[in-house]
């Protein structure tokens, strides 16, 4: 996966972006032919030409570009990503309203009920109007709890629609049979983004949770239909869900623990779960949550689960009942009146991102709608925004990058042919996919509430989670569904899946900064390709290449090459934690590995790529006064050029595998010789590293 965005992402929600999204590694496409772009390739105005690129390569690429850009107030950071995606989510946008006016698409198909999702989900009066009323159920059946059964059944339904309790079910491949959809139970629960937040000492963490705790307090306040000056008369609500998060935090794994896939693969019958959490009856359980097919769970943290067990023993019902509605609002809050709203914003928006306004309300609507129907969604914006030579070129460009990986990994001197013959047929066995899905999403099961007394924007929000939540229960024990995406065509990113061994890019990362049909093949394959070769590349970083051909978690390694190969990683997981991008807060070399080899991997590939590129088609001289090689890695800096909050960018090295754009559009070039041809760097140069200091992998 290119990008990722944590923020709000409990253990459970993290867990399952990890094990599913981030086991669709991601990285994170031609414009339509009447919309043109005045620069094709690279803008020179961006540029700063007086920097030296032996020394600020960054600079040089993008220095006019810091100098003259601004954060748009509603962002915490901004790029290439966050202009491409303002430009989909417009174009989306006009496409809905079209829909919606054309009045073409009937009653009942999923183009209409995704109209109306967003319809509704733009009422602000009847957001005002309707208030804490979509949770006071909720609320109610929480206040009747009076055992421990009565919890377990509350929790069963709050699990059903998506509510972050304790812990949740999820369904998907089995890691070790991958053909075969699984049963997983994952640690959940926790408000704030990871465990780090809960434990860290450091003065800028610790004021982190006292906001929290007061952020909490007022939240209860309103939902019990008070105002922001009542919250002192939940404080003691807000510390003992407080007290409750800190003790399944600590019990829980850091974001970088998570990364090792064998420790979360414990699969374990009914009984023996029992045994570890013996006051949940998981029969009783399972049946709420519509599972009655399962004779065995895989646990993801069994750690945390004893510490569940432990909490609903030690705690009282009183607190018990008080985190369980700090959940219920905190989930409702992005949903309902104006207030709320703005208090959510306040402490995950301004506090935990350094944002300072919110998004509009349409694209907050238009971002729960890709989430509740991207499929649906997707079905309008493939007819109206993808051409057919932007998938042709994208095919024609992984082609390409294939070709290249074979070579590489076929001239490794590194490795034992044993363990070459498994990675080529890996590599071989890789499924493409671009653009949109041959076969779509069917939401016929999903209901979109837009009249009667009680019908609510958050009302559908739950419907859609509820909808997930049975299509999930229903697959298990069946065999994985290969056509199926995992994310929609106007999704402004790309992903690697291991469990399928495929590489998907949706139509709308089809688009420039990544890809320009009009401009030169240089900048398109330190863009797209390197893109592309990323994505391939995450099938042999360290997550990646511990599954094989066929997508299972098994050994294809030698010894000697997992140890050769692991000795290289370190070398590049050592220069990560070098980067120092706030006082004291370092990248987390080892937590971002997996992207950072992808983007080594993948720039050395689509280096290559171009090159059989150019044994096909005419090799231009130079343009701009740059060759076609160094507007290769000109293009390359130019798509990672970012501007960051440091509140946002604290975030995202201690919750993100990613390492922020300015350190992937430079670290990675200091480890390639190709790059040092390209821009003749020598010894005395910032840009150098001495060759047993570069990182040297695919």
């Amino acid at each position: 996966m290119i990008n990722f965005d944590p923020l709000k992402n409990s253990n459970f929600r993290y867990m399952k972006k990890l094990i599913y999204l981030l086991l669709l590694v991601a990285i994170s496409c031609a414009p339509k032919e009447e919309k043109d772009v005045a620069i094709h390739g690279i803008d020179q105005a961006n540029m700063d030409t007086t920097a030296n690129p032996k020394d600020d390569f960054y600079r040089f690429a993008n220095g006019k570009w810091l100098d003259n850009t601004k954060i748009p107030a509603k962002e915490g950071r901004w790029g290439g990503f966050g202009q491409l995606r303002e430009v989909t989510n417009k174009e989306m946008l006009s496409i809905l309203d079209d829909a919606t006016k054309s009045g073409s698409y009937k009653e009942g198909t999923d183009q209409k009920k995704a109209a109306d999702f967003f319809s509704i989900g733009m009422d602000s009066l009847l957001a005002e109007n309707s208030g804490v009323a979509p949770i006071e159920s909720y609320f109610d059946e929480v206040n009747a709890i009076g055992s421990i059964e009565d919890l377990q059944k509350v929790m069963a339904k709050l699990h059903i629609y998506g509510y972050d309790v304790f812990y949740g079910p999820s369904v998907f491949a089995d890691l070790k049979d991958s053909k075969m959809n699984s049963f997983y139970i994952g640690a959940g629960g926790l408000g704030l983004p990871n465990k780090d937040y809960y434990t860290k000492e450091d003065e800028k963490s610790v004021e982190i949770r006292e906001k929290y705790v007061k952020h909490i307090a007022k939240m209860l306040a309103y939902a019990n239909k008070k105002d922001a000056t009542d919250a002192d008369e939940f404080m003691p609500d807000a510390q003992a869900v407080m007290a409750i998060e800190t003790e399944l935090a600590d019990a829980s794994l850091r974001p970088v623990e998570r990364r090792d896939l064998q420790r979360l693969y414990n699969k374990m019958s009914v009984a023996d779960l029992a045994k570890l959490t013996p006051d949940i009856d998981w029969d009783k359980y399972l049946t709420d949550i519509w599972v009655t097919n399962v004779d065995s769970i895989i646990v993801t943290e069994p750690r945390f689960m004893k510490e569940v067990n432990v909490v609903l023993n030690k705690e009282s019902m009183d607190n018990i009942k008080s985190y369980l509605k700090w959940h219920i609002i905190d989930k409702a809050a992005g949903y309902l009146n104006n207030d709320i709203v703005m208090a959510n914003f306040d402490f995950f928006g301004k506090e935990l991102r350094g944002t300072q306004e919110m998004r509009p309300r349409w694209e907050r609507v238009l971002g729960n709608t890709n989430g509740a129907m991207g499929e649906a969604l997707g079905k309008l914006y493939v007819d109206a925004a993808f051409p057919p030579e932007a998938k042709a070129a994208a095919e024609e460009m992984v082609n390409n990058v294939l070709k290249a990986m074979k070579h590489r990994i076929e001239g490794l001197a590194w490795m034992s042919d044993t363990t070459k013959e498994q990675a080529l047929k890996k590599l071989a066995a890789i499924t493409i996919k671009i653009g949109y899905p041959d076969k779509w999403k069917d939401y016929a099961a999903l209901e979109v509430d837009k009249g009667g007394e009680s019908y609510s924007y958050f009302g559908n929000v739950l419907n859609a989670d509820k909808f997930e939540h049975k299509k999930a229960v229903d697959k298990i024990g069946k065999p994985v569904d290969k056509t199926e995406w995992g994310m929609s065509p106007q999704t402004v990113n790309a992903y690697y899946s291991p469990l399928n061994n495929e590489i998907v890019f949706p139509a709308a990362i089809l688009q420039p900064p990544f890809y320009d049909y009009k401009a030169d093949a240089a900048v398109n394959y330190g863009g797209m390709g390197a893109v592309i070769g990323h994505e391939i590349s995450h099938g042999f970083d360290d997550m990646g290449s511990r599954f094989d051909a066929n997508g299972n978690m098994v050994n294809w390694w030698t010894k000697g090459d997992r140890e050769r190969f692991d000795a290289r990683t370190q070398v590049l997981v050592d220069q990560f934690n070098n980067y120092e991008v706030l006082d004291s807060v370092f990248v987390q070399g080892k937590l971002t590995l997996g992207e950072n080899i992808g983007d080594i991997a993948g720039l050395s590939v689509a280096y290559d790529a171009m090159q059989l590129y150019y044994k096909d088609h005419e090799k231009p001289g130079p343009i701009d006064g740059f060759t076609q090689e160094q507007r290769f890695y000109l293009s390359w800096a130019t798509i990672w050029r970012t501007k960051y909050r440091d509140a946002t960018l604290r975030t995202q090295v201690l919750t993100d595998p990613h390492s922020p754009g300015m350190y992937r559009a430079v670290g990675p070039l200091t480890n390639l010789p190709t790059f040092y041809q390209a821009f003749d760097i020598k010894k005395g140069d910032k840009m150098w590293k001495p060759d047993s200091l570069r990182v040297k992998i695919w």
